[in-house]
Parts: structure tokens; C-alpha cells; sequence
């Protein structure tokens, strides 16, 4: 059948072709752009961002898509929490005084910023605590 040479050409194609852009669900693809939009107007955590997504009160995204799309920012080094959580320490000590253990509190704790504690340590240093 003709059919046949131009299935196999495609097949060529598509395999000597560049490497083809990862497909994305709809879903993967909103959280992604959602999580890049959060990152370019505040500081969040991994555990923070991850809590905007999926919450009712936020977009509430599927949990896996959340996961996925913080991923896949991770891979492609389009996040750094290090300096989410600098920015996150910076903005707090801009509108009000704390002391270092104060500022780890918040930056650390379920009920604040959830960062780990590297990551708070790192953003104390860099506030100058």
C-alpha cells in the first residue's frame, strides 16, 4: 500500500527530528505556569508553594500536577529555595523587627513559611543574623 512509506517516512522524521518538547497535561501545564507566577510575586517554600496550589482557598490543583510542576521547576533550575527563603526573611524583617530565632521561627514553621532548616539558616546569613 502507498500508506505504508509515508507512516514509516513520518516515524523517520519524528525520531531524527530535536527532541521533541515534553507533552504536558492541561493540568501539568496550568500548575506550572501557576507556580511560575507565584515564585515572581512572593517568596514560598517548597511545602508553601505546594500548599498554594492545591488549596481550596488557592488554585486547587490535583496534588500530583502540584508536585509535578514544582519538579519540573527543580530540574530546569527555575527555582532556588535558598533564595526564596533570603527574599521571604528580607520581606519579613521590611515590615517588622525580629530576632534570629524569632525570624527562623517564622521562616520554619508549619504555620509560617515551612522552609527546612538549611534553608532558613542560609537566608538568616544572608540578612545578616
Amino acid at each position: 500500500g502507498g500508506s505504508d512509506a509515508t507512516e514509516q517516512e513520518l516515524a523517520t522524521l519524528s525520531i531524527s527530528a530535536e527532541a521533541p518538547k515534553p507533552v504536558f497535561t492541561l493540568g501539568q501545564e496550568n500548575a506550572i505556569e501557576s507556580a511560575k507566577s507565584y515564585l515572581s510575586y512572593s517568596a514560598f517554600s517548597r511545602a508553601g508553594l505546594f500548599q498554594q496550589l492545591t488549596s481550596e482557598y488557592g488554585e486547587g490543583f490535583p496534588a500530583e500536577d502540584a508536585e509535578f510542576a514544582i519538579a519540573y521547576l527543580e530540574q530546569n533550575g527555575l527555582v532556588d529555595w535558598n533564595a526564596e527563603a533570603a527574599e521571604s526573611a528580607k520581606s519579613y524583617l521590611d515590615y517588622s523587627s525580629f530576632s534570629r530565632d524569632g525570624l527562623y521561627e517564622q521562616l520554619t514553621s508549619e504555620y509560617g513559611e515551612e522552609f527546612t532548616p538549611d534553608q532558613a539558616n542560609y537566608a538568616l546569613s544572608q540578612v545578616g543574623y
